[in-house]
């Protein structure tokens, strides 16, 4: 879903996967980014932790891009 919605909006999309322990790790903390699961559009943070719907993703992305 956020690939497709990146291209349909012409955003770059980056999706970071790491184990559990690298998400809980010292250094993880040190980077400033939400614990996983999350979704960040540049600064904000959009959602952390829980599910996103589509709609809502979407949403989010017209208002970064507006």
């Amino acid at each position: 879903m956020v690939p497709r919605l990146g291209e349909k909006y012409g955003v770059a999309v980056e999706i970071i996967a790491r184990t559990k322990e690298a998400y809980q790790s010292e250094d993880y903390k040190r980077t400033g980014l939400p614990a996983a699961p999350a979704v960040m559009i540049g600064d904000e943070v959009i959602v952390q932790g829980g599910g996103l719907g589509e709609e809502e993703l979407e949403a989010a992305i017209r208002r970064y891009v507006v």
